[in-house]
């Protein structure tokens, strides 16, 4: 009876995902520093929706079917705190909303979550249409002379847009911001391929640039921190409400830290996604004359010659529909790491406490269940009058469940104002021999930057 009972429990216990032997754990750890992408895109085409990958001490699942996703982002979301990356990350970048557990994390959101209301983004309008003004006037300047990095610009525009939203701040006085992030996301890219078994002492180039990129963003906090004490607002701007909070804390050190750890990330989170966003989009109109020239008869119908206002969102329909689908192929955020704090089950496979779990929007925004010709650029996929059977979690560039980014509105209103005025006045086209590379960081930016010259629409 007993080897009976124990047949049946072995028959209805979850089973472990396939994946690959242990004996190729060295090609993996290539790929993982190498070729991120091509390892998940690999493991997921030869071994289905739910693959195990032994690498080194880690054992990290990754689970490609919307309804895992939405256990492990959502239903059971609980259960997986922030994984592999961003658990490295935060001896990078600290302990701020982006890496932050429990209540801390909790408090963060809190804090941030008015910045991001409907009435207050609606108010923002003006800003972004501004910001986005000064870009076209750069890139106008560029007319008929050599190539500009277009990522480069597109970080500037992004801070400059962060800046004046969120903190109430000119970042454009800061400008060596956007170049000390490089040497942030190398770093903590580097901690997550190596698992942080590498000093940060060690007088690595990495870890000198780091050092330096690190002391610069914290020289630049300094300054902004100090600029807003001497001159108050009314208080209705993140930074004022970030400084009041350190100044509750009982410890001035540790106030001055985690302040310093919550400003940064806001500028890390809050401009990297859209300039990423941004650049591909751009990548990709140029690949795609109709869908350019579409934008441009789109922008000019509805914009005439005024810039942009909150009304104009759904009436900018198309240019929603290619950031969409831009984000879908280059979704900003190409991986969503998790550690399970309990065993759990995940779609029939046991995931053991402490197992790394990835949910990957690249992977899955690919996924030829859910996407007729998974590699082409169709930005008719987001139309909005078109019939739709896809799962819900099938499309997840901003996450799912707690997490889900708190300033999706913002961003999407951002890019759709940008690129529709930049489709409406110029052309911006590729150097010839210049290959566009994705370069999974902790966002999908373009390696090495995009190069790209200008002439007008």
């Amino acid at each position: 009876m007993t080897a009976v009972r124990t047949r049946a429990a072995a028959r209805t216990a979850p089973a472990v995902p396939p994946g690959p032997s242990r004996l190729a754990a060295p090609s993996l750890f290539k790929q993982l520093v190498t070729d991120r992408l091509g390892l998940l895109s690999t493991a997921a085409g030869r071994y289905g929706d739910a693959v195990r990958m032994t690498i080194g001490p880690k054992s990290i699942y990754l689970f490609n079917h919307p309804d895992h996703a939405k256990h492990v982002l959502a239903d059971n979301s609980g259960n997986y705190h922030k994984g592999i990356g961003l658990s490295e990350a935060r001896r990078v970048i600290g302990d701020g909303l982006l890496t932050g557990e429990g209540e801390r994390w909790k408090r963060q959101r809190r804090a941030i979550q008015p910045m991001f209301q409907n009435k207050r983004i609606a108010q923002q309008d003006t800003v972004i249409g501004e910001e986005a003004g000064r870009l076209v006037e750069r890139l106008r300047s560029r007319v008929g002379a050599g190539p500009v990095d277009v990522a480069r610009e597109m970080t500037g525009l992004a801070l400059g847009v962060l800046g004046r939203t969120l903190l109430d701040a000119d970042l454009g006085a800061h400008a060596s911001i956007g170049h000390s992030f490089e040497g942030v996301q190398d770093q903590a890219m580097f901690e997550m391929v190596t698992l942080s078994m590498v000093p940060l002492w060690l007088p690595l180039p990495l870890h000198l640039r780091f050092r330096r990129s690190r002391r610069d963003l914290y020289r630049a906090v300094d300054l902004l921190v100090a600029e807003r004490i001497n001159r108050p607002t009314d208080g209705d701007d993140l930074l004022s409400r970030l400084i009041a909070g350190a100044r509750e804390e009982a410890d001035p050190r540790a106030a001055r830290r985690r302040l310093r750890e919550e400003i940064v990330t806001v500028l890390l989170a809050g401009h990297e996604t859209t300039a990423s966003t941004l650049s591909w989009a751009f990548h990709l109109m140029d690949r795609h004359p109709d869908v350019r020239e579409r934008l441009h008869e789109e922008a000019v119908s509805v914009l005439g010659d005024r810039p942009p206002a909150y009304e104009d969102l759904h009436r900018l329909r198309y240019t929603a529909m290619v950031l969409e689908e831009v984000m879908r192929l280059y979704p900003p955020v190409w991986a969503l790491t998790r550690v399970a704090q309990q065993d759990d089950e995940v779609g029939g496979y046991r995931v053991p406490a402490g197992a790394d779990v990835l949910i990957s929007p690249y992977t899955l925004h690919r996924h030829p269940a859910y996407w007729d010709e998974p590699g082409r650029f169709s930005p008719e996929r987001f139309d909005p009058a078109l019939p739709s059977t896809r799962p819900r979690y099938a499309y997840i560039p901003f996450g799912a469940g707690p997490r889900f980014c708190v300033g999706n509105h913002l961003g999407m209103m951002e890019a759709t104002f940008v690129l529709a005025m930049v489709a409406r006045e110029l052309r911006l086209t590729g150097v010839p021999g210049f290959r566009a590379v994705p370069e999974a960081m902790l966002s999908l930016r373009v390696r090495g930057g995009l190069p790209m010259t200008v002439s007008l629409a």
